[in-house]
């Protein structure tokens, strides 16, 4: 049978995702195209929460692979595809599985959070998931008299131990593209914009030192609705660029200037909608997690859920 020709990508995509019966996830940080044709637009949580709710037959998550690995682990029963599968995560990397069991060897009665932002192997070790949006509502569901280990990112775990005042062992992972934000790049922003609320990702680089400053700290999610419902025309934005396009789509009538123009996911930028047509078409490059460890990485996952 010949190929049937469209007369574009995004035409072929609508197309195929009907033929299908597929959403499109993306993530705040994808390519604009992208984004203006998802199904679904957001934070790890949002996709996550998205992902288990629909009644789609596959998903296409255009994000990393930990977030694909999250849908699969909580839709069982569906076709999770990932257009490229080299879009990986260098945070998730910096933590593995003998890590956590080391520590809670070391550790009897020690609890576990892991950031989303980390491999399904290490969701099941630990006893709780949690994102940026949700992670200071999980750590103060914990008991009190528990030590937490908090992996893998440094910055979000400072920050969530500075707000519960818990006891938190911080792992030293961090994200590349926020550490490009430094406290330099907000001081000058600051002084050039100075009717610009500043809000930031809790991953960002200049965090202790410039969390003082924030009118916000938050995920992107967050981020996304606080400008729309701010009376503010201006903001500094301290986070991957991508989700400056949401925010200009959604506000055209409002200024948002990037903390650092360095501040990009190269593996969020794998992605494009010939990737997605592709992976439509052939329906390739699915992200299935062994049933064995998706119902150990379930827990925590769905523990987060709960609290969130």
């Amino acid at each position: 049978m010949a190929k049937k020709i469209y007369n574009s990508v995004t035409e072929e995509i609508l197309a195929l995702k009907k033929e299908r019966g597929a959403i499109l996830l993306a993530h705040n940080y994808q390519i604009g195209e992208i984004q203006d044709l998802a199904d679904v637009v957001g934070d790890s949580l949002r996709l996550a929460q998205e992902a288990a709710r629909s009644d789609a037959k596959v998903i296409v998550f255009c994000g990393v692979h930990f977030m694909a690995e999250t849908a699969s682990i909580l839709c069982p029963d569906k076709t999770v595809l990932i257009p490229d599968l080299e879009a990986g995560c260098s945070l998730a990397d910096m933590s593995l599985p003998e890590d956590i069991r080391r520590w809670k060897q070391a550790h009897p009665g020690g609890v576990v959070v892991c950031y989303v932002n980390t491999s399904a192997a290490v969701k099941a070790e630990s006893d709780y998931c949690c994102t940026s949006s949700n992670a200071e509502k999980v750590v103060l569901s914990i008991p009190a008299d528990k030590e937490i280990l908090f992996v893998p990112d440094f910055f979000l775990g400072s920050y969530v131990k500075q707000k519960t005042g818990r006891k938190i062992h911080l792992w030293s992972g961090y994200c590349p593209s926020h550490i490009m934000i430094q406290s330099a790049d907000i001081d000058r922003l600051k002084a050039a914009h100075p009717a610009a609320e500043f809000i930031m990702h809790p991953e960002c680089g200049c965090l202790t030192k410039s969390m003082h400053l924030a009118d916000q700290i938050m995920s992107t999610e967050g981020m996304t609705r606080y400008v729309g419902e701010s009376a503010a025309k201006e903001f500094i934005v301290a986070t991957e660029i991508g989700v400056l396009h949401r925010m200009r789509k959604n506000n055209p009538q409002k200024t948002f200037y990037p903390a650092s123009d360095d501040s990009i996911c190269q593996y969020m930028k794998l992605h494009t909608l010939e990737k997605v047509a592709a992976t439509l078409e052939h329906l390739r490059f699915e992200v299935k997690v062994p049933a064995e460890l998706a119902a150990r990485a379930r827990v925590p996952i769905e523990r987060m859920m709960a609290v969130a």
